[in-house]
């Protein structure tokens, strides 16, 4: 047997969940109801936890230096910082919430929800693809739109900013709901700047002269990139990671043309192909690396055909959920991972197999979440 000793550098004692995060705007949830701890890392794993940031990566040396100034050194070293936004001029967190990390800002978001009256206005920004959670700011207009209308609201109005041409994902589902609800819908609305007192968001459509609007409540979710740490390690090529799928081992290269990321790995949002980004695939992401630096350590080659899944339930209402979900496998030609052919129960072959709103797909969406969250945290 292969002994390894696993290292977890995590800023925070407790993981709060990103996903079901909207079903705290509707109260159907907690921010407690959707935290971690990571004590069965340390204690049923044996996994050495250290709750601190990392400053600097020294890919010469093999070690990260810590915010409190350790320096650590590893054999293979794997970030998983997540996101970071691209700022907008103006956009201030505390008063604009993006509860786009959850937590304090889903908490933000919700009591600036509640104190709504009738009549008040919600403004949203979709940022532009790739974003984490593709269905999720859709998903979170429905969940607003639905909540406004069953605490005795239905003046209030919901927009939707979308930087992107089209509702990215499950299309058909998100459209006819904010038909249902009235929610105002505009497409190729780039942000470009935020009055966060006033709560005025100003924008241009297709680059056309901009526009401004005024929010009783404003929800700007910014464009996105990898985590700050990728970028400090020169990992980055645009605004994420690119790597090997194989083994999620960055293939940056430095001027000598030798891979600086060697034995560095990236997975979850940050990485640069093109799975999406979201909880369900980076878990599946891990399991690939961790396996591939388990056969590299015994100096063995890495699975040639690895497939991932993506799946994910969305909230449409307080009673119903949608879902859409892919199988992606490696392409050898072109060294990328790619949707394959599924064939739903319609009989009808696609790369994405989905279903609309439902209450039982409502009641599949806890099962799925709370499958995700203990293979994660149990």
């Amino acid at each position: 047997g292969l002994s390894v000793q696993v290292t977890i550098i995590e800023p925070n004692s407790t993981y709060v969940s990103p996903i079901l995060s909207n079903l705290v705007l509707n109260g159907q949830k907690t921010t407690d109801d959707l935290s971690f701890n990571y004590l069965s890392h340390s204690q049923k794993y044996d996994i050495n936890m250290i709750h601190d940031t990392v400053d600097s990566v020294d890919n010469v040396a093999k070690s990260v230096t810590l915010g409190s100034g350790q320096v650590i050194s590893y054999n293979k070293l794997i970030l998983a910082p997540g996101i970071d936004f691209e700022s907008v001029p103006g956009h201030e967190f505390d008063k604009v919430p993006h509860a786009w990390k959850a937590g304090v800002q889903t908490n933000l978001l919700k009591t600036q929800i509640d104190a709504m009256q009738d009549g008040d206005s919600f403004v949203m920004t979709v940022p532009k693809v790739p974003y984490r959670c593709p269905p999720g700011p859709y998903e979170r207009a429905c969940v607003v739109a639905d909540y406004l209308i069953n605490t005795g609201r239905p003046n209030c109005t919901v927009t939707v900013l979308d930087a992107n041409p089209a509702i990215t994902v499950e299309a058909d589902t998100f459209r006819a709901a904010f038909d249902t609800y009235g929610v105002t819908y505009v497409h190729s609305a780039d942000v470009v700047s935020v009055d966060s007192d006033t709560k005025t968001v100003t924008y241009s459509v297709n680059g056309a002269a901009s526009d401004s609007m005024t929010a009783t409540t404003l929800n700007v979710i910014p464009n996105q990139k990898a985590g700050p740490i990728v970028f400090a390690a020169g990992l980055t090529e645009g605004n994420w990671a690119p790597i090997n799928p194989l083994t999620y081992e960055s293939t940056k290269l430095n001027s000598s043309d030798v891979p600086q990321g060697l034995d560095i790995h990236i997975i979850g949002d940050s990485q640069g192909t093109g799975l999406p980004k979201a909880g369900h695939i980076a878990n599946s992401e891990a399991k690939i690396c961790a396996d591939a630096i388990l056969r590299a350590l015994k100096g063995l080659a890495p699975d040639p055909a690895p497939k991932t899944n993506s799946a994910c339930y969305s909230p449409i209402s307080s009673t119903t959920a949608s879902w859409l979900t892919a199988v992606y496998e490696y392409d050898s030609a072109t060294k990328t991972m790619q949707p394959i052919d599924v064939i739903p129960s319609n009989g009808v072959v696609d790369k994405y197999a989905a279903g609309g709103p439902s209450t039982e797909n409502y009641r599949a969406m806890f099962n799925w979440s709370g499958n995700l969250f203990s293979d994660t945290f149990a």
